[in-house]
């Protein structure tokens, strides 16, 4: 039985004619005592779950040694390339739809993750805090606050280029506002 607050720990008793082992039989010196919470801490809060720890990704995840973050299976970090088209192309799109055609759509794929570009392109934003795809809010915030840092002065948009081609994680201004990445999702397994 684990502990849980509130509740005392039930005593063992021995199978019948044998004597109830010490505390601490069998155990090397320093291990625990009962003063000391019992012994061996429990998982729970603070404490990682058996079979996990550093480097060790939980099950549908990868360790990306590149950007050194773990990363859902089937999916990659976005390239640069795909990253400066999806810039690129946000132009087109833009003219295309008349700017308001695009705004909407924007406010429709936010919910899942991405914007008009990078939908086109098969990207989607991560959050590697929360293990999950952007919400809408995270999206809206680094779609809307995110680009007005991004483009405030003229050096800004040089300094959020400049960060995104030389950071491991490839993150532009707006994603260090927002918490994300970018990544490429080719075979759609990130949940819609």
């Amino acid at each position: 039985m684990t502990d849980t607050p509130g509740q005392e720990r039930e005593a063992v008793q021995p199978p019948p004619g044998q004597a109830a082992p010490e505390w601490g039989a069998g155990m090397p010196p320093g291990a625990g005592s009962p003063a000391a919470g019992y012994g061996m801490p429990q998982p729970g809060y603070g404490m990682p779950q058996p079979g996990y720890g550093i480097g060790v990704p939980p099950p549908g995840m990868y360790f990306d040694a590149t950007s050194g973050l773990m990363l859902p299976n089937g999916t990659q970090l976005a390239s640069v390339g795909r990253r400066i088209g999806a810039y690129f192309l946000a132009i087109p799109l833009g003219i295309v739809t008349l700017g308001i055609g695009y705004l909407i759509w924007g406010l429709v794929v936010w919910g899942r993750g991405t914007s008009p570009a990078l939908q086109v392109l098969g990207m989607r934003c991560w959050r590697p805090q929360t293990g999950q795809v952007a919400t809408f809010g995270t999206m809206a915030l680094r779609e809307i606050i995110g680009r007005i840092v991004d483009n405030i002065l003229g050096i800004t948009a040089l300094v959020s280029f400049i960060l995104f081609l030389t950071g491991k994680e490839r993150k532009a201004l707006h994603d260090y506002v927002a918490g994300t990445i970018v990544l490429h999702d080719p075979n759609k397994v990130l949940p819609q």
